[in-house]
């Protein structure tokens, strides 16, 4: 009896947890957002970063100039979060990740390249270690070439 008690208790526990409001970015249209998240209970504040932008990738890219400035400033926070129509976007040293809600699964967006550009995932090629193969780097000089005038 006192098993059954504490199964009931749990399932009505578990579904008061999936009701749990979750906090959802504004819809404007073409807004980039910087989001700042509330101390204790307080709601996430949003902060307009750049209007008209066309694209959710444009408002990462406005994102990652804000990210860079302050680390430029001397800020030492990796990772900002944004929001645009309705959708979050994180960034951090990996890429660019976007989700429904603030708390909710991510999915990448952009990926940094070897140089720490931004890219869509399908277009970074990488060696079988890993490496990028698209970094350029020094060409090595030919031993064969007749040398430099």
């Amino acid at each position: 009896m006192k098993v059954l008690t504490i199964a009931i208790v749990g399932a009505g526990l578990l579904g008061l947890a999936g009701c749990q409001k979750s906090t959802e970015a504004p819809f404007d249209e073409g807004v980039c957002y910087a989001v700042e998240a509330g101390a204790g209970d307080e709601a996430p504040r949003f902060n307009k970063v750049a209007d008209n932008q066309p694209q959710i990738e444009f408002c990462a890219a406005r994102l990652e100039e804000v990210r860079l400035r302050f680390l430029r400033m001397g800020g030492s926070r990796q990772e900002i979060v944004g929001s645009y129509q309705g959708q979050f976007i994180f960034i951090d040293r990996a890429g660019v990740w976007i989700s429904q809600t603030l708390e909710g699964s991510r999915f990448i967006l952009l990926a940094r390249t070897g140089d720490g550009r931004l890219a869509i995932p399908g277009a970074i090629q990488r060696a079988i270690d890993g490496t990028p193969v698209a970094v350029s780097t020094n060409p090595e000089p030919d031993p064969t070439a007749p040398p430099a005038p």
